[in-house]
């Protein structure tokens, strides 16, 4: 009997949204007959831990970054490279034991810039071939592109005409091992009757997830009609009501689905996985991009410019004068579903 390959799938632990995007993937693995270890902490953990209790976990240390409450978010994190160098070199040696002591066969990083060995095949996934910075921009490029060329491929979660993520993902240069996979999303179209006005779905790396959590409980305040928050505490399992609204500390994927195909419309981060989620349920949305994260700041101002979703900057967020803007922005709903190629994808694990 053959023996299955093994895969470590390594998704980066700020916020949930990595570990989010690659639920699908460890579903398709294990359905092509791959044997899955994952990788993550925290928040990260918690989730797919929920999603696959029977699936083996292992510890590699996160980069421990902190985020400010201030928008001055590319400041704080240029002045902690340090600190990330060292987190990538320590989960660098960490794979090294891990692939002895699990006999792994194989890696899938989401965004972990360590998680490669020239003995095995290891992929890369980001939609961010092009990181926005308000400083060092070109040098940033560079050591990017550095780490990226250390894997044997680059998936990118979207279409090669850039339609999510925009200059983000654009290629300037010709490389084979850079592949547009198509958008990556744990969660299904269905038609549902809609019950509730607004869903707030709120996610994100603290302090900025707790900001947003009191705004969108001050906003509940003001909505007569039937609405809910998801607070996206992995770690909780609470229900709250909140007059005639309800809170939810986490829903897992199937019950997210649900909740999300059952509202007219989804107040949300302008994150790249909920950007993708949203592309897959067809739904209208309003955009807030976490202050001074240049990146959820352009995918939000890129979306609002292409008449797609509604922006709104967190400190002046008001629900009543959202509504009344949001008819002029049409979602996602003209592109056609296309399916991602697994059986491809996979084979760089067969040799």
């Amino acid at each position: 009997m053959k023996q299955k390959k093994r895969i470590l799938v390594a998704p980066l632990d700020w916020g949930i949204g990595h570990a989010s995007r690659c639920i699908p993937i460890i579903h398709h693995l294990i359905k092509y007959d791959f044997e899955v270890v994952i990788s993550t902490n925290g928040r990260s953990y918690k989730l797919l831990k929920s999603e696959f209790p029977e699936l083996e976990f292992c510890h590699i240390k996160g980069y421990n970054i902190t985020y400010p409450n201030s928008k001055k978010m590319a400041i704080k994190i240029l002045i902690q490279i340090p600190k990330l160098v060292i987190g990538i070199i320590t989960e660098y040696f960490s794979l090294r034991k891990i692939i002895h002591s699990k006999k792994i066969d194989g890696v899938i990083s989401d965004n972990r810039f360590g998680m490669w060995n020239k003995s095995i095949p290891c992929v890369f996934i980001t939609h961010q071939i092009n990181i926005i910075s308000p400083v060092f921009s070109k040098l940033i490029k560079k050591i990017n592109h550095f780490f990226i060329r250390k894997y044997n491929e680059c998936w990118i979660p979207d279409f090669s005409n850039n339609l999510l993520s925009g200059e983000l993902s654009k290629i300037d240069f010709k490389n084979n091992t850079f592949k547009f996979i198509g958008p990556l999303s744990r969660l299904e179209k269905n038609d549902l009757d809609i019950r509730y006005k607004y869903c707030f779905l709120i996610s994100g790396p603290e302090p900025q997830r707790t900001i947003l959590e009191n705004i969108a409980k001050r906003e509940l305040e003001k909505i007569k009609e039937k609405s809910i928050i998801i607070l996206g505490k992995t770690e909780e399992n609470k229900i709250e009501k909140y007059g005639i609204h309800t809170i939810y500390s986490h829903l897992k994927s199937e019950e997210l689905n649900i909740a999300l195909l059952e509202s007219e419309i989804i107040i949300c981060r302008s994150g790249y996985s909920t950007i993708m989620d949203l592309y897959k349920l067809k739904k209208k949305a309003i955009l807030i991009p976490t202050p001074g994260q240049t990146e959820q700041e352009y995918l939000a101002k890129n979306l609002e410019e292409k008449s797609v979703f509604l922006s709104q900057i967190q400190d002046n967020f008001c629900v009543q004068s959202a509504y009344f803007q949001i008819e002029n922005y049409a979602g996602f709903n003209n592109n056609v579903e296309s399916e991602i190629k697994w059986r491809e994808l996979f084979r760089i694990f067969e040799g």
